[in-house]
């Protein structure tokens, strides 16, 4: 899957849950990815996140943070 369509379902997800509120709205955004995507589709919005992010919406660059860092906590205890 290339970068264009991670960014679109992204930014898709950010979309159905911006009506969350602030508050609510990333954390709904990483619970979706964290559910449904698999490890190499995060890993890919990873990379997008880390060369500039350009066209993801800013609830999905917040989402990716707190991912990677649940991502990493994982990994340790694993």
């Amino acid at each position: 899957m290339d970068g264009s369509d991670l960014n679109r379902m992204a930014n898709q997800i950010a979309d159905f849950f911006a009506a969350s509120g602030d508050g609510e709205a990333a954390k709904g955004v990483a619970a979706h990815i964290r559910s449904f995507w698999e490890p190499r589709m995060r890993q890919g919005l990873y990379r997008l996140v880390d060369a500039g992010g350009e066209g993801l919406d800013p609830l999905v660059i917040e989402a990716a943070a707190a991912l990677r860092k649940a991502d990493k906590a994982a990994a340790g205890a694993a």
